[in-house]
């Protein structure tokens, strides 16, 4: 059985999808799906639920795919990698706050967990991860509706067309234009600045 996400990244279809091609951004969340479910194993334990886990865990995906940039050195997988944790202990800390709840413990053991495959991130990398996912999660509760903020959350923890109207009790043809709006606005967000190229 392969390990998740061993497959390595084609760079044209990173290439497309950074340029805003959502059937690549698609095949790359597909395929790294199980990153992310191996990363959100590790905070099981943690207060929040697990398909909450995992939306953070895919926000940080996105955020990976939008900012990647092969010229620092590291492999997109472990660039992946922080950027998926750095999003999940984001919320486990905002989480965290409002529920004085202590996951210091949590955190650590997730990070001891996660190994750093194909080469060690640079200090700089992992900053623009963290700041990435932020600016990301930031740019989704500005731009997107309730209505599209729920959608996509649903969509996200793998949830269907059909699914998700149900469950928003709304016609499968809303469900698919709500998405179609949320990937015209992902397709908008440019998350790479000066600082960081």
């Amino acid at each position: 059985m392969s390990e998740p996400g061993k497959n390595i990244i084609n760079d044209t279809i990173l290439s497309s999808a950074q340029s805003g091609d959502n059937k690549q951004t698609e095949a790359l969340i597909r395929q790294y799906r199980n990153v992310v479910e191996a990363i959100a194993a590790k905070y099981i334990n943690s207060p929040l639920e697990y398909d909450d886990i995992i939306q953070e865990g895919m926000i940080g995906l996105l955020a990976a795919i939008k900012t990647f940039n092969n010229s620092k050195g590291a492999q997109f997988k472990t660039y992946a990698q922080t950027c998926i944790n750095n999003s999940i202990q984001t919320a486990l800390r905002k989480f965290n706050r409002k529920k004085d709840i202590p996951i210091g413990s949590v955190i650590e053991y997730a990070e001891e967990e996660i190994p750093e495959e194909n080469g060690v991130i640079s200090a700089e990398d992992y900053y623009i991860a963290g700041e990435s996912v932020s600016m990301l999660a930031n740019t989704l509760k500005e731009n997107l509706s309730e209505y599209e903020n729920e959608v996509l959350r649903l969509h996200i923890v793998g949830c269907n067309y059909s699914e998700i109207a149900k469950r928003l009790s709304k016609t499968p043809k809303s469900v698919d234009n709500a998405l179609q709006r949320i990937k015209k606005k992902l397709s908008t967000v440019n998350l790479k600045t000066d600082k960081y190229n």
